[in-house]
């Protein structure tokens, strides 16, 4: 398990739209995903132990945005050829077991984690309600043990998108195992 790291927010880019499957059967693209005061896109998986350590905050801190009026929605963009624990049919388990309050989407050609430039899993990108990139970050300074008393720098950056639609200017990027692309899909 190598550990990879994001690249800095590239702050204004566009937010790719999609057209991709969900757990709940249905197809959702961005606009149905949009919130009125933001959008959080972010890139998980079944297997990794990063996202495993923290999903329960992933899960806690989305129910507060999308209060917020942040909408949500999570991807998976691995190879389930390679990693079973992540294909397609073994999502809806995952979601029913951390009841995910946002659609869990699989990415099975891998292009919309290229378009939006992930490279890890927990991977997040935070837009303001003009679909504007201004978060690129971590979700607190935990990695694969939560530390007491964190900074809940996610919320923290999503509820200020909300309110302002601008994000922080110190982000610290995220941190996990690299999204597993087909053969000739690397980012």
């Amino acid at each position: 398990m190598a550990a990879l790291t994001t690249p800095v927010c590239d702050f204004g880019a566009v937010a790719p739209d999609f057209s991709l499957p969900a757990t709940d059967g249905k197809i959702y693209s961005l606009s149905d995903i949009r919130g009125p005061n933001g959008t959080l896109i972010m890139f998980i998986c079944n297997h990794c132990p990063f996202v495993k350590a923290v999903i329960d905050r992933i899960v806690a801190d989305a129910k507060i945005l999308q209060a917020a009026g942040i909408g949500i929605a999570a991807i998976n963009a691995n190879d389930p050829d390679n990693y079973p624990d992540d294909a397609p049919d073994k999502m809806p388990a995952f979601a029913q077991q951390y009841n995910l309050p946002f659609p869990y989407l699989f990415d099975e050609t891998q292009e919309v984690a290229q378009a939006y430039g992930a490279v890890c899993t927990p991977d997040f990108f935070g837009y303001n309600a003009n679909g504007e990139l201004q978060y690129r970050g971590r979700l607190d300074e935990s990695r694969m043990q939560p530390v007491p008393n964190a900074r809940r720098e996610l919320l923290e950056a999503m509820q200020q998108i909300a309110k302002t639609g601008q994000g922080p200017t110190e982000q610290q990027p995220s941190m996990g195992c690299n999204i597993k692309w087909r053969e000739g899909m690397a980012a």
